[in-house]
């Protein structure tokens, strides 16, 4: 074997990089967890200063300040011995209901990482492994991933972009949420559209049960309700939106799931399917967001669909091309992508 010297420490660039990145996921959470970032936030500080703010222990926040300035999460000034965040860093690290929060990202692949022994099996089996199976921190954390972008897109644009679909909701009509989660979607439509009503939809029983408590806490539970039913089973219909988010590519049978949604829809009713960005070919996804995706998508999309009756994976990459296939076959008449973002494409189906 003959190795080339400069290609050969490229690589090892490459993975010390991404050893400090892997380690770095635990200290970003610590920091959130612990308010370490929301007490830097606010003013530069000494690590025994900021380890006093937040009630921990100086020698731990001082390793911890060293690493996440290492890392370009937060600021060093050798003169004073101070660390800080700039306005950049405090924006993706400090506020949750922003529109992008780092550490809610680090927090969901933190808690897909924990099954990892349980990843091997279906490596070698083929079988799949549930949503349910997985640590609570995957479903925090994907909620505290997903719902900044969310809360940034999913009113101001991506739902004025599905045609006459705006108008309807401010005049009132019926809305499923399916694959809820959570029920961050479902209770940032209602917030939005007082005059419609929502029903949210997970199998996760743990997940539905947690969407109640949110919509009781933001005074939504005369409009909105949820039912622990999968995509093939969720009832109540006609509907005149339904709604997926982030969920249709981690359904073991999505054609069934789409055939369902038609048949919950009114005849001038629509489907808006958020899914990630993707492009139609590996060769389109090969950078940084297809490789997050890609990663995500063996440990927690692909075991989740091949768990399920059906057995059919389409990945967190699909892109557009499978998804208006299975939109098609399943019977609708109109297919268009209406919106996208970095991290999302959005779709609207039409019977």
């Amino acid at each position: 074997m003959t190795v080339n010297e400069t290609k050969l420490m490229d690589f090892v660039h490459k993975f010390v990089g991404d050893l400090g990145a892997t380690m770095a996921a635990g200290g970003i959470v610590i920091g959130c967890r612990l308010g370490l970032y929301r007490a830097l936030g606010a003013a530069p500080a000494l690590p025994e200063e900021l380890a006093r703010l937040t009630n921990t222990a100086p020698r731990y926040v001082e390793e911890w300040l060293r690493g996440q300035a290492a890392g370009g999460y937060v600021e060093y000034d050798a003169a004073t011995g101070r660390y800080s965040l700039t306005e950049e860093q405090a924006f993706c690290l400090t506020d949750p209901d922003g529109p992008i929060f780092a550490p809610g990202a680090f927090q969901l692949a933190l808690g897909a990482l924990k099954a990892e022994p349980k990843i091997v099996d279906a490596f070698r089996t083929g079988a799949g492994l549930g949503w349910h199976e997985h640590d609570e921190d995957v479903f925090t954390g994907c909620e505290r991933f997903f719902r900044p972008g969310y809360s940034a897109n999913l009113v101001s644009q991506w739902l004025p972009a599905l045609g006459g679909v705006e108008e309807k909701l401010r005049r009132g009509v019926r809305v499923a949420d399916v694959g809820c989660g959570h029920g961050a979607s479902t209770v940032l439509m209602a917030e939005a559209y007082p005059a419609s009503v929502f029903t949210g939809s997970d199998y996760h029983h743990d997940s539905v049960d947690q969407a109640r408590k949110r919509a009781a806490s933001a005074g939504l539970d005369g409009r909105v309700q949820f039912e622990a039913a999968g995509a093939q089973g969720f009832s109540g219909g006609p509907y005149d939106l339904v709604t997926t988010f982030d969920a249709l590519h981690d359904m073991g049978d999505p054609l069934g799931a789409a055939r369902h949604v038609l048949s919950q829809l009114t005849p001038d009713g629509t489907w808006m399917i958020v899914e990630p960005a993707a492009g139609d070919t590996v060769s389109d996804n090969l950078n940084p967001v297809g490789r997050v995706y890609y990663s995500f998508s063996a440990f927690l999309c692909v075991p989740s669909a091949l768990s399920q009756e059906g057995g059919y994976s389409l990945g967190a990459q699909a892109g557009e091309e499978p998804i208006r296939r299975l939109v098609n076959d399943a019977g609708f008449t109109r297919f268009r992508r209406a919106a996208e973002t970095p991290f999302n494409n959005v779709y609207e189906a039409k019977p």
